[in-house]
């Protein structure tokens, strides 16, 4: 079986000072685990790997054991394919928004979502925000900034599913690192 390449991304580490999690210590980690050719991204838990066997339904699983046993802390952890990663990419909805990609920024769930509130994201929403859910993806355009964004502070316990966000230059990046795999 070939190698295949995915990308994982972790959920609420090194914010705020909280849940400190140096990247080398995370690659060394993971690659006790299988997980081959390891390279992180920035401080916040982006990560791509390539996996020999097929992907088991436990790693996110076994992940989160490994990181809670060394660190002391449980992670949410999400991992695509990196098919999937370029789904997202492709079905981007706003793509003037690119020119600023720090207002752009994918919100990953964990799950479909069952039932779309549509009517309380619309409530929560700004004047200048835009959203969108595809998939597993939730698009959510803040031109003045998602720090200040009542959505994306609402989004997982509005669609009821754990996510995880990163900007589009991220999202960018993960990609770049994938193809130079």
């Amino acid at each position: 079986m070939s190698m295949k390449t995915w990308v994982l991304l972790l959920r609420g580490i090194n914010v705020g000072g909280r849940n400190v999690l140096p990247m080398k210590e995370l690659a060394a980690g993971l690659a006790s685990l299988k997980m081959l050719n390891v390279r992180t991204y920035i401080q916040s838990g982006n990560v791509v790997f390539q996996f020999k066997e097929k992907l088991p339904k436990s790693l996110n699983k076994r992940i989160a054991d490994s990181i809670e046993e060394r660190h002391g802390f449980r992670p949410g952890t999400f991992i695509l394919s990196s098919e999937a990663l370029e789904e997202t990419i492709a079905a981007n909805p706003f793509p003037k928004a690119t020119g600023d990609p720090k207002s752009l920024h994918c919100f990953f769930l964990a799950e479909r979502v069952k039932t779309m509130p549509r009517d309380q994201l619309n409530e929560l929403a700004s004047a200048t925000e835009k959203w969108r859910l595809i998939n597993q993806t939730f698009y959510l355009h803040a031109p003045d900034g998602v720090g200040r964004s009542k959505l994306a502070a609402r989004v997982e316990k509005t669609l009821g599913a754990p996510t995880t966000a990163r900007n589009w230059k991220t999202v960018l990046k993960l990609s770049d690192m994938v193809r130079a795999t």
